[in-house]
């Protein structure tokens, strides 16, 4: 699995010019199943997210991760991750899982995350989303599994 995670003061989906979803101070995920994925690489990620410590301590230091600051996550899927842009001008998503199995481990990930502790909110799996937010630093990261 890949994901592109966002420290952001804010963050919200909207869909059809309704918000559905929306966080305050924690972390954007935007998520997304390669093909071969298992519910091992989504247990893998939910492990690394939780702990990534990115979040600064009373010194200032990224010393603190999501579980210590008490924030929640925004996970949104994005196939488009998958891209592969080495040939051509047209990106290519074969890598990508197959949607049903895509959405099966967004929701299983979604959930996962959710019991380890961290408030979650979502997207709408396959929807056209326009995805808000105000990165906190800006900090960025790109994890994969």
């Amino acid at each position: 699995m890949r994901a592109l995670v966002q420290r952001v003061t804010t963050a919200s989906v909207t869909i059809a010019g309704k918000q559905i979803s929306q966080i305050d101070a924690g972390l954007l995920v935007l998520v997304c199943a390669m093909q071969g994925d298992s519910q091992a690489n989504a247990d893998k990620l939910v492990a690394k997210l939780t702990k990534l410590r990115i979040f600064a301590d009373e010194a200032g230091k990224m010393n603190r991760s999501l579980l210590d600051t008490g924030g929640a996550a925004l996970v949104v899927s994005q196939f488009t991750l998958a891209a592969d842009t080495s040939r051509g001008n047209r990106p290519g998503f074969s890598q990508a899982a197959r949607p049903d199995d895509g959405k099966l481990l967004y929701l299983y990930f979604c959930k996962t995350l959710q019991k380890a502790g961290i408030p979650v909110k979502t997207g709408q799996f396959g929807a056209d989303m326009a995805v808000s937010l105000t990165n906190d630093g800006p900090v960025t990261f790109w994890l994969e599994v």
